[in-house]
């Protein structure tokens, strides 16, 4: 059985001497932005940090969206906004396909929007790494505006699984960038 977790980096060591005490001991082996920790009972625990100084978010769904760059755990710039996209219908005909048009535009909206604060707070030279969030087709859509190109081959780390973006969302995502992921193999 596998699962992930997320370790903040200031109680990665703790939770490795937690790891030690439930698995008959372990032993660790550390590659580079990586390790492995294998317990004496043959449980394994791969651990991959992202660390990063100056992070850049861009985090849009339907409903939502926000942009801000974090520098060493503090968001310095950011933008919150929401929008409103339609939801689907399920009724036929000339009506349907008319709703799915403004749909279609309504979401075009918010990634000619979102482009623009990744502009303006994720300059060129700005930040080291960057975060995805919320809605993958919409957040790669983003990065498709040529203005952006800069941010396309920064170190990433993806979080599909956050909601609406909010503010308080927003500083979630930050603190998951920076957490330690790990990988339990029992």
């Amino acid at each position: 059985m596998s699962r992930t977790v997320e370790v903040a980096p200031a109680r990665l060591e703790r939770w490795v001497e937690g790891f030690a005490a439930r698995h008959d001991g372990a032993t660790r082996a550390d590659v580079p932005g990586s390790f492995v920790l294998t317990g004496g009972d043959g449980s394994t625990a791969t651990g991959e940090g992202f660390d990063h100084s100056r992070i850049g978010l861009v985090l849009v769904r339907r409903g939502g969206h926000a942009v801000g760059r974090d520098e060493g755990g503090d968001l310095l710039a950011h933008t919150c906004g929401t929008a409103y996209v339609q939801g689907k219908t399920k009724k036929g005909g000339w009506s349907q396909q008319r709703y799915a048009r403004r749909r279609g535009n309504q979401a075009d909206g918010v990634i000619g929007k979102v482009s623009e604060l990744a502009l303006r707070h994720l300059s060129a030279g700005s930040i080291d790494a960057l975060v995805l969030g919320g809605d993958r087709r919409m957040s790669e859509q983003v990065l498709d505006d040529d203005r952006l190109a800069h941010l396309r081959d920064l170190p990433r780390r993806v979080l599909w699984d956050l909601p609406d973006p909010r503010y308080a969302v927003l500083q979630e995502a930050a603190r998951r960038a920076r957490a330690v992921r790990i990988t339990l193999e029992d």
